[in-house]
């Protein structure tokens, strides 16, 4: 007999089990209410933070962006403002940070996570290994292809790729002090004027050629190095960091004042070229171009200088990484872990020390001694406290420790720059009476911060330890120390 069907009249009602299977279907499909309240709850939150965050900006790019001075037609200036690229850059902020808030921030999916996720089964290859090779074929073929294929701006184009290799020189010296041996220096400008002083001075006096006083230039750099290193022997962290900065303005006060040797603010010009091994880079008998049978360029120089830096980085890559792997090198980085544990091993730490900081002040003197000789003149106002600044921008986010994440963090950071000097269509959105090359630095300083947010470890976030078992593999950053020497 079939089964009796209910009257429409019946009162069915769904199980536990299938009331339950609804709500989640319904939260899943974000129409429970509950999940509704939250999500209004959580874009009330996300307009909120993003409104305070807008206020924010507009309270710091007022002043510095919405007003600035200009000359009128008296001798007086005049006030002139500018509240259209205020109100971009406020209104850049508030919906990038509404934007994060929504799907980074304030949910429970962020789309960090999927990205990484989709990345996640993709190979991983050896940063280092792959960035040299590419980076090294580079810096020697662009300036060939530069000089042929745009010779009028090859001048400029190649003055900035030696700029870039001057600062990665810098930045692998210091790393020698603040990556390897975990000693914080605030002053490193200091050798980097020694060096620059004193090529110039032994050059104007005693006429003695590039190849002379380049060695002699670091010889002194590092000699200075050693006498910062006797005061700071038993300063650790902070302390260290503020006799360093010390140290470095110092030095800067001494240039300046020193007149008789210096020739004060005014500075020493006619400092004397490098040559080819002898052969001056001049029009005529005796010149490089006609002693190659080539047609004399003003190019030919500017291509030797920086062929000469790149030589000179290269050879402060090869020093560094053998000197690291030999016992002083380890003694470095076991002063930098622990400085204890390093004394209970026997390492003369105070030796230790002293032998990083010559080390590191060689390579900026030659630095210097290199600046010198491309600049043709040389002030006080040259080394100040924001060339310090910057090449320790450039040891922290290549990553403490890093040869290649310097040199990456250095073409960023001195490239990008002169990229942001040349931003003409950024005029179409902020007027054409916007200068791109008077806010490279705010420009700047926001990817520094955003890049220090997202990658807080420095672009390069592996090392490759200089002792292993077996088998060298690259480790975490995690496990190597900061700088706390």
């Amino acid at each position: 007999m079939p089964a009796e069907i209910p009257p429409p009249t019946a009162d069915i009602r769904p199980t536990g089990t299938e009331v339950l299977d609804e709500e989640r279907a319904a939260v899943y499909a974000g129409e429970h209410p509950k999940q509704r309240q939250r999500e209004e709850d959580r874009f009330a939150a996300s307009l909120k933070d993003s409104a305070i965050g807008a206020l924010i900006a507009f309270a710091l790019a007022g002043p510095l962006v919405g007003l600035r001075t200009a000359a009128g037609i008296t001798t007086t200036l005049e006030l002139v403002s500018n509240w259209m690229a205020v109100a971009v850059i406020v209104a850049i902020v508030f919906f990038g940070r509404l934007l994060l808030n929504l799907f980074v921030w304030k949910t429970n999916r962020p789309i960090t996570e999927a990205i990484g996720r989709a990345f996640s089964g993709a190979p991983r290859v050896p940063v280092a290994g792959l960035a040299s090779p590419i980076l090294l074929g580079l810096a020697v073929i662009i300036p060939i292809l530069v000089v042929y294929q745009a010779p009028d701006q090859s001048r400029y184009i190649i003055g900035v790729g030696t700029l870039i290799l001057t600062y990665v020189m810098l930045g692998w010296g210091l790393n020698v002090v603040v990556g390897l041996a975990g000693l914080l220096d605030l002053g490193y400008v200091a050798f980097y004027a020694v060096g620059a002083y004193s090529y110039a001075l032994i050059a104007t006096h005693f006429g003695w050629s590039f190849w002379i006083c380049m060695p002699l230039a670091g010889i002194l750099a590092a000699l200075w190095g050693i006498i910062l290193g006797f005061p700071v022997l038993r300063l650790r962290g902070d302390y260290l960091a503020i006799v360093t900065l010390a140290f470095g303005e110092i030095v800067r006060l001494v240039l300046i004042n020193w007149s008789a040797l210096t020739n004060g603010p005014r500075g020493i010009n006619n400092i004397p070229r490098p040559s080819f091994f002898g052969l001056e880079f001049k029009a005529g008998p005796g010149g490089f171009a006609e002693t190659f049978g080539l047609t004399h360029s003003p190019n030919h120089r500017i291509v030797f200088l920086y062929y000469l830096i790149l030589a000179l980085a290269l050879v402060t890559n090869f020093v560094t990484m053998r000197i690291r792997n030999l016992p002083v090198g380890r003694a470095w980085e076991a002063l930098r872990e622990d400085e204890i544990a390093c004394r209970s091993l026997g390492i003369n730490t105070t030796n230790t020390k002293l032998t990083a900081f010559a080390m590191g002040a060689m390579f900026g003197g030659i630095a210097g001694s290199f600046f010198a000789t491309r600049q043709g003149f040389i002030s006080p106002e040259s080394f100040n406290f924001m060339e310090s600044a910057t090449i320790l921008a450039i040891v922290v986010l290549g990553g403490l420790g890093s040869q290649i994440g310097v040199a990456l963090a250095a073409c960023a950071m001195i490239g990008g720059l002169e990229v942001l000097r040349n931003l003409s269509w950024l005029k179409a959105i902020f007027g054409p009476d916007f200068d791109p090359s008077n806010y490279r630095l705010l420009i700047f300083g926001l990817l520094m911060v955003a890049v220090m947010v997202w990658r807080p470890r420095g672009l390069v976030s592996t090392r490759t330890p200089s002792v292993h078992l077996k088998q060298r593999k690259t480790v975490s950053v995690d496990l190597v120390g900061e700088g706390r020497g």
